[in-house]
């Protein structure tokens, strides 16, 4: 009550606030008259009457001042009550009724609106730091909503930017100088997030954590906390969609519920096994120790190997009909259509299931497209040579045979990540089986072929197979996988395109070299890679080590008179 009754019953130009309101002595003089009427319980008033009263002239002339409420509006101390916009005529807002605004009655209540902000010491715990992020949130909050009634350049707003500035370096230095484990921090590094991620984050941790304002988990209010204006708000919707990083990588998720108006409402959550792991950091391995956990669990056993892909599917070098078809897959793995799915009852589960055969001609980038699509999945890929796999258990028990797959299960779970499974070159598993099998071996296959089929049926996840030849898989097997998708040698243009990604970038190449020359023979992806890579070794120990046409053409007839098929008799220029 100090400051209130020192502003009522004072000097205006000596009450203890009027250094704050950074106003005239006029204006100050208005806002003692509303508040008067605020104590007597009119909290909404109309700006003539104000003007009226306060200078007791006609409409006509009180019409003159109406600059004065114009200002206390920009600067915060006044709102309107019945109307969100704030880009009204003086005409209208001569018409219209304000009131104090919340941010005046709170520098009546409290002296001052300062932020305290914490000295640049260490954080002594990871939920000291968590304040300090909550109360930025709030600011951003605070920022979104008085947008919707003032101008960027009004009083109010530039106060809650230099809050946030104060606030923000206070944090950013104490990080620095903190020792101890800030499990949030590191992960927000380790997953990339930019600073809006960060803030829709750190937003759905605050709502998980005090569950003041559920409003909050709403994209339109979200999107007012990181957005500025309206046209950021339309380019912000991305962090949202379900190809989004936040959604994509299990960060956040939201739930679809009518609203009252119709139509659907998102709200936006972080899900319990991560908000565990912020609130009690203890109990949980510090995030970014999971990547090494998951290979750490891999190289203790023999039989995966996880490999890891710098490369997405838009990298890769693909037939347009495959492409097409791995788009298809790609939206019938989103998650909004995996939810429409389970509606329908076709689906069960969380996990995303499917089962691909990627089939065709070697060297054509099967094992590379699985690779990428597990990186465009952003899922870790154990792959498993069927090759080597087949000959370490030939005569073996099928107990040893189902260990691929219970030894597969346990790395997921031990990790708790959902893994691609990628059964390269798995002709000897996938082929037919033999009819009326004689031999111990005939038999032998036949039953790990049996194991084999029965495991692929029950796999609950993704399991990619690469073949060569689609026409030798049993029927058996064929039936169990949803995709089959042919892999073609490239043509023209796509060999183009391979050179041309392929070929050393920081390398020097001969007068007139031409990359159309080189793609006019019928080659694959893995053909291209080998000869360049050899035609390197060749180059590198030159006194002059320029590339030419002749280097990569030797390189090309060695590699195709080495090819055991009829391809080989293809024609040199």
């Amino acid at each position: 009550m100090e400051y209130i009754l020192d502003f009522l019953q004072n000097d205006i130009e000596k009450t203890k606030i009027y250094t704050h309101l950074k106003c005239t002595k006029e204006e100050a003089e208005i806002l003692k008259y509303m508040l008067k009427a605020y104590i007597s319980g009119i909290e909404d008033n109309y700006v003539y009457q104000i003007l009226n009263d306060f200078y007791k002239s006609e409409e006509l002339e009180s019409l003159k001042k109406i600059e004065i409420i114009q200002s206390l509006l920009n600067k915060g101390w006044l709102i309107l009550s019945n109307l969100r916009n704030s880009n009204l005529t003086l005409v209208e807002l001569f018409n219209s009724t304000v009131s104090l605004s919340i941010t005046f009655l709170k520098l009546l209540e409290n002296g001052n609106l300062e932020l305290i902000v914490p000295e640049d010491k260490p954080y002594l715990d990871h939920l000291e730091y968590l304040q300090d992020e909550f109360l930025r949130v709030d600011l951003y909050h605070q920022l979104g909503t008085y947008r919707k009634d003032y101008n960027e350049n009004s009083l109010n707003i530039k106060r809650i930017q230099a809050k946030l500035k104060l606030i923000e370096d206070s944090i950013a230095k104490r990080i620095v100088l903190s020792e101890i484990d800030l499990p949030v921090v590191d992960f927000m590094e380790e997953k990339k997030l930019d600073e809006k991620e960060r803030l829709i984050f750190l937003t759905l941790l605050k709502e998980e954590v005090t569950g003041i304002d559920e409003g909050l988990r709403e994209m339109n209010n979200l999107l007012n906390i990181i957005s500025s204006d309206e046209i950021e708000r339309i380019k912000n919707r991305h962090y949202f969609e379900e190809n989004s990083k936040l959604i994509s990588e299990g960060i956040i998720d939201y739930d679809e519920l009518f609203s009252a108006f119709g139509g659907f409402n998102k709200l936006f959550f972080i899900s319990d096994e991560l908000l565990q792991q912020f609130l009690h950091p203890d109990h949980h391995k510090k995030p970014k120790n999971h990547k090494i956990k998951f290979s750490s669990l891999v190289q203790e056993q023999k039989i995966f190997e996880l490999i890891e892909s710098k490369t997405t599917i838009d990298d890769v070098v693909l037939n347009e009909s495959t492409r097409k078809t791995l788009q298809v897959i790609l939206k019938q793995m989103d998650k909004k259509v995996q939810n429409l799915l389970k509606t329908w009852g076709i689906k069960t589960g969380k996990k995303i299931e499917a089962k691909i055969m990627f089939y065709g001609y070697p060297g054509t980038g099967k094992t590379m497209t699985a690779v990428s699509l597990a990186k465009t999945l952003k899922r870790p890929l154990l792959s498993l040579d069927c090759s080597k796999i087949l000959s370490m258990y030939v005569g073996e028990s099928e107990k040893n045979v189902r260990k691929i797959f219970d030894e597969f299960k346990e790395i997921a779970a031990k990790s708790k990540t959902e893994p691609i499974l990628l059964l390269n070159e798995a002709d000897q598993f996938l082929s037919s089986r033999t009819t009326n099998a004689t031999s111990s071996a005939d038999k032998m296959h036949n039953q790990m072929q049996n194991i084999f089929l029965e495991q692929i049926e029950s796999f609950d996840g993704i399991l990619i197979a690469t073949t060569n030849l689609l026409e030798n898989i049993d029927s058996a097997f064929s039936r169990r996988f949803n995709y089959k998708v042919e892999f073609k040698k490239p043509d023209f243009k796509q060999r183009v395109e391979l050179w041309k990604k392929m070929l050393p970038k920081n390398a020097e190449y001969e007068e007139g070299f031409d990359t159309e020359k080189l793609a006019k023979y019928n080659l694959t992806g893995g053909q291209i890679n080998i000869i360049i890579k050899n035609t390197s070794y060749k180059v590198a120990v030159k006194e002059n080590p320029i590339f030419t046409m002749n280097d990569f053409i030797e390189e090309i007839k060695r590699e195709l008179n080495s090819t055991f098929d009829n391809e080989k008799e293809i024609g040199f220029m």
